[in-house]
């Protein structure tokens, strides 16, 4: 969370326990998006178990947030300098949701100024 916490969060996640790219030279001026990076995070067990419980929690709060009539739900997922492991995460995260669920998800790379939306399926 470089520039802080985004407002806006419903949930929000802190990702800098994880194996942290920036102190491997060829990976410094990487990001989250290039396969480096995605390697060297997710090639550690911490990085797996991680996802699969993030996954998983966001699975089950999903349909409670609808039931309630929530139609927006806003997560946000950081690091120390938002480049390697939030937007790792941030994206896998992103691609699973819709995926699994078909959901519309606009995701937003802030300190990347990165914008991607993947449409909900019909």
């Amino acid at each position: 969370f470089k520039y802080g916490i985004p407002i806006e969060a419903d949930l929000v996640f802190d990702v800098r326990f994880l194996p942290n790219p920036y102190y491997i030279a060829e990976l410094r001026h990487q990001t989250g998006l290039d396969e480096g990076v995605y390697s060297f995070v997710f090639g550690y067990q911490q990085t797996k178990d991680f996802m699969a419980h993030l996954e998983s929690l966001i699975g089950f709060l999903l349909p409670q947030y609808v039931e309630e009539g929530k139609t927006v739900l806003v997560i946000g997922v950081g690091c120390t300098g938002g480049q390697h492991r939030s937007v790792y995460s941030a994206q896998h995260l992103a691609e699973h949701l819709h995926k699994k669920f078909g959901v519309q998800v606009n995701l937003i790379h802030r300190e990347q100024n990165i914008e991607q939306t993947f449409k909900a399926k019909v």
